[in-house]
């Protein structure tokens, strides 16, 4: 017996992680291409004659993908039961692809092309919801998927990876819309409302925000193409009764010595009786809910979605350079989690980045719009966004991935990643009114009550996980079992 069969393959099991996480690319690069697009978008449909095109539409329509979101991630348990992992993730990239075909050219076989209408603002939705529904089920299935095949030594570095591939889909998706709008410009309105560079402007208008939605599909064929060649995890084939394929797979990842001992722990907490989802107590489902509530209400996406739009009001005079700029720096700091977080373990690092967060986002709520703190203000907003990118962003989908035990891990998923969507939707919907609040004319309220909340909440999520969280460094999924059982 040669040593691979002994140890398991690493580049075996690299290879399928590695696939399994371009989901997480595509769930960064569907969720940040309306940052690039949505000025173009807006202007196109303000043009409609059969309407009126609000600021409160256009929220909703730059927001419409999480409504897919909340319906993929809420599906996504009943799907990873009935298809299988792998199964969910192939309609997944089936789901990205028709969306950027369809945001890309909503007009397709029904309207006419370039003529912006109340009906065509309903397509464009549609398509957007439907793919959202694939960034619902990707952000689920694949951290599940992830954590199902990993040795339980690595896995948190394992899933942190997939974070990482939602900030590199995020860092791409900036740089494609960065480099297609290329000399053109995005709309400037003036006082009056009117598009002040409609000359320069005009081609974003009509053509470049459907180049940005299109870009989607090369990544989203990719994904749905090699997710094929993909075993499904150990885990679920014993579910479906299929030890034989299990042990297969878990020889080709642990090696032929430990594979056996795993599937024994695995057939022991999934064949012990068909659990309800509270079997484990309260506590379990509800520290779930509240790490994905936690991670979207400290704010973080209305940073990521409105980037753009942000940098622009600090008066900076490339908005879309500093975007991409900050798109690096959440890369670095995304590494930073994925190295440490086996180490550190998950707490250190998520009551770190809370308190991280806090102090760049007190530091927002106290500069913005102060003439001469510009470059403080952009510094803070960096601050905040790195401190989300080695805890709250990595380690939540870590900690949802491997802290429910095995017969409730799909119910509770899905009801963990549907709040997270639930409470984005909230905080991306709600920004930019928050942002834009006076209490007299032409003050700064908006902004630092804004960013003020959200360090208030980023204060919480820290006490939160210092009383509540258990970690779970280097514990089996198997162990979940154990840990909740003496809990309850």
């Amino acid at each position: 017996m040669n040593n691979q069969q002994q140890t398991g393959s690493k580049a075996y099991l690299i290879s399928i992680v590695m696939v399994a996480v371009l989901g997480g690319l595509l769930f960064g690069y569907d969720t940040a291409v309306i940052s690039g697009a949505e000025k173009g978008l807006q202007a196109f449909f303000k043009n409609a004659p059969d309407f009126s095109y609000t600021d409160v539409m256009h929220g909703f329509t730059s927001s419409s993908a999480l409504i897919g979101c909340i319906i993929g991630s809420a599906f996504s348990g009943l799907l990873a039961t009935r298809l299988g992992r792998k199964r969910s993730l192939i309609l997944a990239g089936v789901l990205f692809f028709v969306s950027a075909f369809g945001s890309m050219n909503p007009e397709f076989l029904i309207f006419e092309h370039g003529k912006p209408t109340y009906s065509l603002l309903v397509v464009f939705n549609i398509y957007r919801v439907i793919g959202g529904i694939g960034v619902g089920l990707a952000s689920a299935i694949c951290p599940m998927y992830i954590g199902e095949v990993a040795p339980s030594n690595i896995r948190g570095m394992l899933v942190s990876w997939n974070q990482f591939a939602i900030i590199f889909g995020q860092l791409v998706v900036y740089f494609v819309n960065f480099v297609i709008l290329g000399s053109h410009a995005n709309p400037i309105y003036d006082a009056a409302g009117a598009i002040a560079n409609l000359a320069d402007a005009q081609w974003t208008i009509d053509t470049g925000w459907r180049y940005m939605f299109g870009s989607e599909m090369v990544p989203a064929g990719l994904f749905a193409l090699l997710i094929c060649f993909v075993p499904e995890t150990p885990r679920y084939l014993v579910m479906v009764g299929q030890d034989e394929k299990a042990l297969g797979i878990l020889s080709r990842i642990n090696g032929s010595d430990k594979a056996a001992a795993i599937l024994h722990d695995i057939k022991e907490t999934i064949t012990v009786r068909t659990e309800r989802l509270f079997t484990y107590g309260f506590l379990c489902i509800f520290v779930g809910i509240m790490l994905s509530v936690f991670q979207q209400a400290v704010g973080i996406n209305a940073v990521l979605y409105y980037a753009p739009r942000i940098f622009k009001d600090m008066g900076m005079d490339n908005e879309m350079v500093f975007t991409v700029f900050m798109g690096v720096i959440n890369i670095l700091f995304t590494l930073v989690a994925v190295f440490t977080v086996e180490k550190l373990g998950r707490k250190p690092l998520l009551i770190w980045g809370s308190l991280g967060m806090a102090l760049g986002a007190f530091g927002v709520a106290i500069t913005f719009g102060h003439q001469g703190l510009e470059m403080v203000t952009a510094i803070s907003i960096m601050v905040y966004s790195a401190s989300f990118m080695f805890s709250w962003g990595p380690i939540c989908w870590v900690l949802i991935a491997e802290i429910f035990p095995n017969t409730i891990r799909g119910a509770a998923v899905a009801i963990a990643v549907a709040f997270q969507w639930i409470f984005n939707f909230i905080v991306s919907s709600s920004f930019v009114p928050m942002f834009n609040m006076h209490l007299t004319e032409g003050d700064d309220f908006g902004h630092w009550f804004t960013y003020g909340l959200y360090g208030i909440i980023c204060v919480i999520a820290a006490i939160f996980v210092w009383k509540l969280v258990p970690e779970t460094k280097g514990k089996t999924l198997e162990d979940m079992t154990k840990l909740w059982g003496k809990r309850k």
